[in-house]
């Protein structure tokens, strides 16, 4: 079949290094694609905000699946006017990619369908002097999150009530980012230990591929300010049989359950990122897609024939028996430009990308290609993934870390604890 995947980061990649694995790929289009998906399929430009021009180019080259990669692309209702041209796409529509573009919605929900999840209070622009005074009453650290799209910048954890009050200041008369912190959502503080799973879905069931671990924060030991993500491992043994249980049973199941229930059929990749202590999950979040960087680690140690579960998920009869864990390990390394998550140059050459050793990917994010050279053109630039045919993350994490080192661009950060929490958890 012919496939058009689109979005430009490392979740993308590795999506299309998975997908270029099926017998049943005939053309890979990678809607615009980066440096390293390339060599994978072909690299197209394509205004994706213009619905209309995205239809016409799966008409003229025969697609029978679309991949969206990013929320914007969902939650602006791409797959909507796909699905109206009769077009078979993997992802929600608009109403259902809510769960992720408005948080307040998401948290009203796992209210309604007891979900487990924080304690919360939801503040609109409107209420600035209702929610100070609220901040004014409360037990700290706190948590407070844009309502809307920030990719994955918009959440603070506030220690005091000064540093509450100049985020929500910054939010609300700064404008920080945009309509998307006109509401804010202010949650109780979690405490236990961070995991993602992916359930995709066809609306009815679904299949759990194998539960990660991202680390958010920029600096070692969960310091600085939370990123898109700085690694990430896979599986995680925070996650053990007995927690992938409760975690289906509380939250997947019903969630998939009261989505369809409020009108909003939940077709393709519902992220759970969740809070566990005890043995017992919270919802941190939902997204409407893949998890970055947990994709480069998840999709690497799955068997069997991705673009089959995505393309079954899509038509609405998911094949279960499509993909398989058999027990491998990854770790992933996100190697990042000095200053990201804040600013950052950018166009740096970088070199050693011949150079990994068996067993290891590097997944590109921020890159591009000019003449033959791959230069840095984003915050986060790569994510270096090992993939170990074992449990041994200290293995998988030594591999993903040697492979690093051939890497070199001007500028390049990482943290050096990526998966270091596996020694606790097991």
């Amino acid at each position: 079949m012919n496939v058009a995947l689109i979005g430009s980061g490392g979740r993308e990649h590795a999506l299309a290094y998975k997908i270029k694995q099926s017998d049943k790929l005939d053309k890979l289009f990678i809607v615009p694609g980066n440096a390293g998906t390339s060599v994978l399929g072909e690299n197209l430009s394509l205004d994706t905000n213009n619905k209309e021009s995205v239809v016409d180019f799966c008409r003229e080259h025969d697609i029978d699946l679309v991949i969206v990669g990013p929320e914007i692309p969902l939650v602006d209702g791409l797959a909507d006017v796909l699905r109206e041209n009769n077009i078979n796409v993997f992802g929600p529509n608009k109403n259902a990619a809510m769960i992720e573009g408005d948080k307040s919605f998401s948290k009203d929900l796992m209210k309604k369908y007891n979900i487990p999840t924080a304690e919360y209070k939801t503040y609109e622009k409107k209420d600035y002097l209702e929610c100070i005074s609220y901040l004014e009453n409360i037990s700290y650290p706190t948590v407070i999150k844009a309502s809307g799209l920030a990719a994955g910048k918009g959440v603070a954890i506030c220690n005091d009530m000064n540093e509450a009050k100049n985020y929500v200041d910054q939010c609300f008369k700064d404008n920080l980012f945009g309509e998307s912190s006109d509401v804010l959502v202010i949650e109780e503080f979690l405490e236990g230990q961070e995991a993602s799973v992916f359930a995709i879905t066809d609306g009815e069931d679904y299949v759990l591929l194998p539960p990660a671990q991202d680390h958010k924060r920029r600096f070692d030991g969960d310091k600085g300010p939370n990123t898109g993500g700085m690694g990430a491992y896979a599986p995680t043994p925070l996650v053990t049989d007995e927690v992938l249980k409760r975690i289906e049973e509380e939250v997947i199941i019903p969630t998939i359950k009261a989505m369809k229930n409020e009108g909003r059929e939940y077709s393709g990749c519902l992220y759970a990122g969740l809070m566990i202590k005890d043995g017992k999950p919270k919802v941190v979040e939902f997204n409407c897609r893949f998890g970055d960087p947990e994709t480069q680690v998840v999709l690497p140690i799955i068997d069997g024939d991705l673009l089959e579960l995505l393309y079954s998920a899509s038509k609405g009869k998911i094949n279960k028996e499509a993909v398989s864990y058999n027990g491998k390990t990854s770790v992933c390394i996100v190697a990042a430009s000095d200053g990201y998550p804040g600013s950052y140059k950018k166009g740096f050459e970088i070199t050693g990308l011949n150079n990994m050793p068996n067993g290891v990917v590097a997944f590109h994010a921020g890159t591009k290609l000019v003449g033959n050279k791959i230069l840095t053109n984003g915050g986060r630039v790569l994510a270096v993934s090992s993939i170990v045919n074992s449990s041994d993350i200290k293995e998988a994490k030594e591999l993903a870390y040697k492979a690093l080192k051939n890497i070199h661009f001007e500028g390049m950060v990482y943290r050096t604890d990526i998966s270091d929490k596996a020694n606790i958890l097991s």
